[in-house]
C-alpha cells in the first residue's frame, strides 16, 4: 500500500483511530496527518480523535486534532481508519462510512479489514510501523519520524514485547536517523509520571492480589478511588504492565470502573495465556500478550469469569 497513490486526485482526506487513543493510535494518526500536510499542502486534511493523553502531546500538531467530530465535509474523498476497524472509530465511524474511498490500516488480529483498501498485518508491532511502510521515506522529516517512533515504542513496551521483530528494529533505526531526541521521547512517554499517577500506581499495587498460586495478579481501581486522586483513565496507563513484572506471575488483570457495574479490563501475559482470545469472548480484542475489553457486573463476578479461562490456558486445556 502506498499513501501517495491512495490520495492521488483527492481534495479532502479524513483520518481517525480508536476510542480512548493510546500511543500507537496517536502516533499513527499524527504521522499520517503530518505527512499529508507537509507533502500535499493543497489537501484538506482532518484528523479526528478523542482527547489525547498529555504525555502524547509531545508530538507536533496534536493541538490541531478535531475532538468534537464536527466537520463541513459531507463525504471525504479518502478516509483512513488506523489502529482499529471501523467499529471502534466512535463518532468518526459515520465519516468513514460516507467516504468515497475507505482505507483501513491495522495490526490487530481480530480485524479482518473494514475498508475498500485494507492493510492488516497481525504480526506487525504496531499500526505506526505499518503506516511507515506506506510512506515515501524521502518525504519524511523529524516530526513525522518522531510520531511513528512513539507509536512503535508504546506498543512494543520499548521493544521488549514479543511483537518486536527484526523488521521493527530496522524501522526504529531508520526513524532515529531523522534526528529527533529519541531518549527524551521514551522517558517522557513511557517512564515519566505525574505525582498523582505515581500515587494511583502505588494504590493499585498495594491493593493487588495474587491468585492461582501466584500465577495471576489482579488489581481493581474503583470510580471512588479515581475521584479521590482526581485521575482520569489515561492516568492509569502502564499499571497493568507493572503488575505483570511481579516475579512468578504469568498473567495480569487490571480493571477500573467506568460506570455502574461496568469496568474497563486490561489483560497482559508473559506467553502461556492467550489474552486476546479471552478478551474476544467478552467483546474485546488485542494481541496474544496484550488485550482488553469492557465488562459488566461486580468486580468479583468479572474476575471469576476471566480467571476461569486464564486457568484453562495455564493448565494447557485451551489450544
Amino acid at each position: 500500500m502506498r499513501i501517495d497513490e491512495l490520495v492521488s486526485g483527492a481534495k479532502t482526506v479524513g483520518i481517525s483511530g480508536h476510542i480512548r487513543p493510546d500511543g500507537d493510535c496517536v502516533g499513527s494518526n499524527m504521522a499520517l496527518y503530518l505527512y499529508l500536510k507537509k507533502n500535499y499542502p493543497e489537501l484538506r486534511v482532518d484528523v479526528f480523535l478523542e482527547q489525547i493523553p498529555e504525555s502524547y502531546k509531545i508530538i507536533a500538531a496534536t493541538e490541531e486534532v478535531n475532538h468534537d467530530y464536527k466537520t463541513d465535509v459531507d463525504s471525504y474523498d479518502v478516509f483512513f481508519a488506523l489502529d482499529c476497524g471501523k467499529d471502534r472509530l466512535g463518532d468518526a465511524e459515520k465519516f468513514f462510512d460516507a467516504a468515497k474511498k475507505k482505507v483501513n490500516i491495522d495490526h490487530h488480529i481480530s480485524n479482518e479489514g473494514t475498508g475498500d483498501e485494507n492493510y492488516i498485518v497481525s504480526t506487525a508491532s504496531s499500526a505506526s510501523e505499518l503506516v511507515y511502510n506506506c510512506l515515501d521515506k524521502d518525504k519524511l522529516d523529524a516530526d513525522i519520524a518522531k510520531a511513528i517512533y512513539m507509536g512503535i515504542v508504546t506498543d512494543t513496551g520499548v521493544f521488549k514485547y514479543s511483537n518486536t521483530s527484526p523488521d521493527t528494529m530496522k524501522v526504529a533505526a531508520d526513524l532515529i536517523g531523522y534526528g529527533f531526541e529519541f531518549g527524551e521521547l521514551i522517558d517522557h512517554v513511557f517512564y515519566e509520571k505525574s505525582y498523582v499517577q505515581n500515587q494511583i500506581l502505588g494504590r493499585a499495587l498495594l491493593e493487588s492480589m495474587l491468585i492461582m498460586d501466584g500465577a495471576c495478579i489482579v488489581s481493581v481501581v474503583s470510580r471512588q478511588t479515581m475521584d479521590f486522586y482526581m485521575v482520569s483513565s489515561s492516568d492509569l496507563d502502564g499499571i497493568v504492565s507493572q503488575l505483570l513484572l511481579t516475579t512468578g506471575t504469568e498473567c495480569a488483570v487490571f480493571m477500573y470502573e467506568i460506570g455502574s457495574l461496568e469496568y474497563k479490563v486490561s489483560l497482559r501475559s508473559k506467553g502461556k495465556v492467550n489474552v486476546a482470545k479471552i478478551a474476544e469472548l467478552f467483546g474485546g480484542g488485542g494481541h496474544a500478550r496484550a488485550a482488553g475489553c469492557t465488562m459488566n457486573g461486580t468486580q468479583h463476578d468479572i474476575i471469576n469469569s476471566l480467571t476461569e479461562y486464564i486457568e484453562r490456558d495455564l493448565k494447557g486445556v485451551n489450544s
